[in-house]
């Protein structure tokens, strides 16, 4: 039996993902907070890793689907992928309802 290996997340990554168990991420099912991840604090070496595994078409649904991305992050990639910056969530303008400090 040959078995096809599973690529793995880079050990560089690590740093990347302080907040969760490491060695719980999974390639698949975690994609999306790998992605918004490397694309905020990522090197070129990282960029081209998540371009070889995930491809285009879905960092463009990250950039396109999470308003927690960096405004700059949203604005490179919005740039580089050909997106409507209208429709990249962390470029729109943030809604207050509540201004703190005034009526409380």
């Amino acid at each position: 039996m040959n078995q096809e290996k599973k690529p793995q997340l880079p050990q560089t990554f690590r740093s990347y993902f302080w907040d969760v168990a490491f060695e719980e991420l999974e390639i698949e099912k975690s994609a999306h907070l790998i992605i918004k991840r490397v694309l905020d604090r990522g090197n070129l070496s990282d960029i081209r890793w998540l371009l070889k595994v995930y491809g285009k078409d879905e960092i463009k649904k990250v950039v396109m689907g999470t308003k927690d991305l960096a405004r700059p992050t949203g604005n490179f990639w919005a740039d580089i992928l050909g997106i409507d910056k209208r429709e990249v969530p962390c470029l729109q303008k943030p809604y207050f309802p509540i201004h703190f400090g005034l009526s409380s």
